[in-house]
């Protein structure tokens, strides 16, 4: 093919790019230009500029419940300059631009979002390179007690060592933008959460709790590897963690511990308000984001159903409008018929 040919070839692909992006939307756009220009879909290319939203599916399932695809959209949704990345263990691997269209495409309500990206999670790649490496290859799941939660304390280390960004548990409900960097979430105070915190790439935080995780490995006591791991670090290493006086953040060493109400508002011990009906919705002016305690709701398994007027439906309704539709209109959120690879 002759140079002018190539010219005269790029040029009609960029004024097609043009053309489709007056007539369609910016979904639309971002899902057609790969197809031009190749674009790869691996976590490489995706979030080592470090702006990344992470979430964690470390079962088998294919067909998470509406809460877990409400997380992932209201993040896309307040975060449209931010990848958002789920990685799923039962997903098959995605090699192509293509493929992974097909993989979005199985979840109606992700797909409408240029930004959501789906990975398969593949724990002895992710580890590689990291101090939880030689446990994750010693350790028997079929022992363990707490496997799923293990596996995701672990996994959430070394995707945040590697590449820096945000973690969210996925039955965590954002409302806005969380501005800061290099942070760790008290659950109540004194006390961390690891169901949600954000450093860049590389600190010294993360790789110190991947040699707890392994050094003080306790896979029979929950939490051990989770919130206990990050409370124990910041207190051994950076401060002595001082109680909270009102609504204000603290600094611990070089790491932000941000009040409760950031993303704990309403306590665990409370986590049925959230299915409950209130007089008037609670602003929650002061929060990034809502928790929503699954593991505390494991038991009763409440969720939210469309008329209810209870607080979780007017969460739904206003930060994961594409979820809400489909749970109220019944509609399928896992399309087994569309083909992965």
């Amino acid at each position: 093919m002759s140079t002018k040919v190539k010219i005269i070839s790029v040029l009609l692909c960029l004024a097609l790019t043009g053309f489709v992006y007056k007539t369609a939307n910016r979904e639309t756009v971002v899902k057609f230009i790969p197809f031009f220009f190749h674009a790869k879909f691996t976590p490489d290319d995706i979030l080592s500029p470090g702006n990344g939203i992470f979430f964690l599916e470390t079962t088998d399932r294919m067909d998470p419940p509406s809460l877990v695809l409400c997380a992932v959209e209201s993040a896309a949704r307040i975060n449209p300059d931010k990848p958002v990345a789920f990685f799923m263990k039962g997903l098959p691997d995605i090699n192509s631009a293509e493929e992974h269209t097909q993989a979005l495409n199985s979840f109606p309500t992700l797909a409408p979002y240029y930004n959501i990206y789906l990975f398969p999670l593949r724990m002895e790649t992710l580890l590689s390179d990291t101090p939880l490496l030689p446990w994750y290859q010693k350790v028997n799941p079929v022992k363990e007690v707490h496997w799923t939660h293990v596996s995701s304390d672990a996994s959430r280390l070394a995707l945040m060592y590697k590449y820096g960004g945000l973690y969210m548990d996925t039955d965590i409900i954002s409302l806005r933008p969380v501005p800061e960097k290099n942070f760790l979430v008290a659950e109540s105070s004194q006390i961390s959460s690891n169901g949600v915190f954000g450093f860049d790439s590389h600190r010294d935080f993360t790789w110190t709790c991947m040699e707890d995780f392994v050094k003080n490995y306790n896979g029979a006591i929950w939490g051990h590897q989770g919130p206990a791991l990050f409370t124990r670090v910041l207190k051994q290493f950076y401060c002595d963690i001082p109680p909270f006086k009102g609504d204000e953040d603290l600094k611990c060493g070089n790491v932000s511990f941000l009040n409760p109400r950031r993303f704990y508002p309403i306590e665990c011990r409370y986590w049925m308000k959230f299915f409950e009906v209130w007089k008037a919705d609670p602003p929650f002016n002061e929060s990034y984001a809502l928790h929503l305690f699954n593991y505390a709701n494991r038991g009763e398994r409440r969720v939210m159903v469309p008329g209810s007027n209870t607080l979780v439906e007017h969460l739904y309704m206003r930060n994961c409008p594409a979820t809400y539709q489909a749970v109220l209109e019944k509609r399928s959120t896992h399309l087994t018929n569309v083909p992965l690879i």
